[in-house]
C-alpha cells in the first residue's frame, strides 16, 4: 500500500562556537548553544569522543512574520575528542541561558612506586 506521508523536514546542521579550556582540574567546553532545551540536547559518550547534538525550532505565530532569521530552526552538532587524561566517568554537563559548559575531569595522576622484589 502506498500511503502520502508529509515530507518531513531536515534540519540545518550547525556548528556551535566552542570554546575549550585546560584548567588544573580538568577541561571545560563551553557551547554556544541558543534556543536548545534541555529536553532536545543529547550527549553520547563513545570510547574516544563525546559527540553533542542539540535542536532549536523557532517558529513564527499566527500573529506575526519574521522579516530577517539570523537563529532559526537547526540542529546543533559538535563532536570533541577524549584523550586518555578524561575521567569518563566524572564528566558533568550543564545548560544554562543558551550555553552548554562541560566539565571533563583529569585522570588522577599514577603515583610512582617503588616495586619489592621477593624471592622463592
Amino acid at each position: 500500500m502506498n500511503e502520502n506521508k508529509p515530507e518531513e523536514k531536515s534540519l540545518p546542521a550547525l556548528r556551535p562556537s566552542t570554546d575549550i579550556l585546560e584548567r588544573a582540574d580538568g577541561y571545560w567546553v563551553y557551547m554556544d548553544m541558543p534556543g536548545v532545551d534541555r529536553k532536545d540536547l543529547v550527549l553520547d559518550l563513545r570510547e574516544s569522543e563525546l559527540a553533542v547534538s542539540g535542536k532549536t525550532s523557532v517558529m513564527a505565530s499566527d500573529k506575526e512574520r519574521f522579516l530577517e532569521v539570523q537563529f532559526g530552526s537547526g540542529e546543533y552538532r559538535q563532536t570533541i575528542a577524549l584523550s586518555d587524561l578524561v575521567n569518563r566517568a566524572g564528566i558533568k554537563a550543564t545548560l544554562k541561558n543558551g550555553v552548554l559548559e562541560l566539565f571533563l575531569p583529569k585522570v588522577e595522576q599514577i603515583k610512582p612506586r617503588r616495586i619489592e622484589i621477593t624471592a622463592d
